[in-house]
């Protein structure tokens, strides 16, 4: 029974860590270059692919080699149509990324800070009427019926 938990267990990590991997491989990392280099990059057609990321400014563009590397650029607003003309001349894809419009914020509802509120109300109202109820209660315990006895000075 042992040797079956110890498999299990086994083969549950193998995949966790296959899954870690094949989703660290996944990340694409840039690497910076300048202008020129991309100028040049382009002439040699050895770009396999251009995204443009106009805003915000100064845009960037991010460039996918035909050997496998990726490197990103930054460019002025004016040289954007001088790289998306060297692209078209030279049959290289490329795309101009969107900035999409943030969705408007919901309603949010309250509810649950009411609830929250009320839950607190009730425990400070628990709270005080324990603490009253202790009171009287030494109270009447010190001797609130008895009364009090006198000392005598020891000789």
């Amino acid at each position: 029974m042992r040797a079956v938990r110890v498999a299990l267990l086994a083969a549950v990590l193998t995949m966790a860590l296959g899954a870690a991997t094949a989703s660290a491989a996944a990340v694409i990392h840039f690497q910076s270059e300048r202008t020129s280099a991309l100028t040049a990059q382009l002439h040699h057609r050895e770009v396999h692919a251009l995204t443009f990321h106009p805003t915000p400014a100064p845009g960037h563009v991010h460039v996918s080699l035909n050997n496998g590397r990726h490197m990103t650029a930054v460019y002025a607003a004016n040289e954007e149509a001088k790289f998306i003309a060297l692209a078209r001349a030279d049959g290289t894809p490329f795309a101009v990324a969107v900035a999409k419009p943030k969705a408007a914020a919901k309603p949010v509802h309250h509810t649950l800070r009411y609830v929250a509120g009320g839950i607190l109300v009730l425990v400070i109202v628990v709270v005080a009427a324990v603490l009253l109820v202790d009171r009287r209660r030494k109270l009447n315990e010190e001797g609130g019926d008895t009364p009090p006895t006198q000392s005598q000075p020891s000789p």
